[in-house]
């Protein structure tokens, strides 16, 4: 019989993890020369047209040339972020691509996309609209269960806020007065959220182009072309004696253990909880995580992320079900 050593598979586990970080790195260095690659290909497009169709679309070769730019200025706010990947490897970020540890895949850039356009979501004034319609009800339900808890006293209230993305929300609960801490598994957002939290001085410091990376569905070149200027309200400024923090780390690694004694006061989570392969582990550790009478709020959708991944585990329960296994569990409902 032959046992794994602990410490082996430790180790396993953390060189895993540093190999995929230094990938992730990796699509942020190449971010520019994939991005650019990818408009030079519409160029090489537009050119193989005839000279009939070249005139009906004048315009064009104007606006890839201004997506080039865009990239560029895109490129200098990654190298912002890229600068911080010294305090998640300990050691200075290599610019120098023939040093990759993988090959960047279209799925890790499509990754990184995602994450240009979320600073939109979370930190930009264009994403005020989907901010009230997704964290306001949170906040709301929060500010009503600790309506009799005066301004002074909310910093002993301590909030967790798992699947934290860039922070927004975890930011915004802080700004009600509450402590609270943020987890996020992705180190996308972690580099992302790092930067945006903690490296800003001025609102508005940063122009980013998000939307210039597909050419479907859109109705005029200006629209694709929008600068968005981040951050919309200073990270800094939060309420005195508030908490603040961000865990990295998967949820159920990090807060799931049994000998894990901290305690909450709330629980609050955003289009996070179909994120489980088991929806039911999830909240089971929300029970035992939270102190007597603590409060789990939620929204979002049952849009199970692995129901269609083959070879990984999914339980997609129905709303009813969820339901059901929360009151087993030990949660009770109550009412707005």
């Amino acid at each position: 019989m032959f046992v794994n050593d602990p410490k082996d598979v430790d180790k396993k586990i953390v060189e895993e993890e540093a190999k995929h970080l230094r990938k992730v790195l990796n699509t942020f260095t190449l971010y520019k020369t994939h991005a650019l690659s990818s408009n030079n290909r519409r160029r090489t497009d537009y050119y193989s047209l005839s000279e009939r169709h070249k005139a009906l679309i004048p315009e064009q070769l104007t606006k890839l040339n201004n997506i080039d730019k865009a990239i560029s200025k895109n490129y200098h706010v990654l190298k912002q972020i890229l600068a911080d990947g010294k305090l998640f490897t300990g050691e200075e970020t290599s610019f120098n691509n023939d040093k990759d540890v993988d090959q960047v895949t279209e799925f890790d850039m499509d990754k990184l996309r995602s994450t240009i356009k979320q600073f939109v979501r979370e930190w930009a004034i264009e994403g005020q609209p989907e901010r009230d319609a997704a964290y306001k009800p949170l906040l709301d339900a929060l500010n009503e269960s600790f309506k009799d808890i005066s301004k002074e006293e909310r910093a002993s209230i301590r909030v967790l806020v798992p699947g934290a993305g860039l922070g927004r929300l975890a930011f915004d609960i802080v700004q009600q007065g509450f402590s609270c801490q943020g987890n996020e598994f992705s180190f996308f957002m972690l580099l992302a959220s790092h930067f945006i939290l903690n490296r800003m001085e001025r609102v508005h410091q940063y122009e980013i182009y998000p939307y210039i990376h597909s050419f479907s569905n859109i109705v005029c070149s200006d629209d694709q072309l929008k600068p968005i200027f981040i951050p919309d309200i200073l990270p800094s400024n939060i309420p005195p004696n508030s908490n603040f923090s961000m865990v990295a780390g998967d949820f159920i690694e990090v807060y799931g253990e049994e000998q894990h004694t901290e305690k909450w006061d709330c629980v609050v989570t955003c289009f996070f909880v179909d994120t489980a392969k088991n929806i039911l582990e999830y909240m089971e550790i929300f029970h035992r995580i939270l102190k007597p009478g603590g409060l789990w709020i939620n929204l979002g959708p049952l849009l199970y992320h692995y129901e269609n991944s083959p070879g990984d585990m999914s339980i997609e329960l129905t709303l009813e079900q969820v339901k059901f296994a929360a009151k087993d569990i030990g949660f009770r409902f109550q009412v707005p």
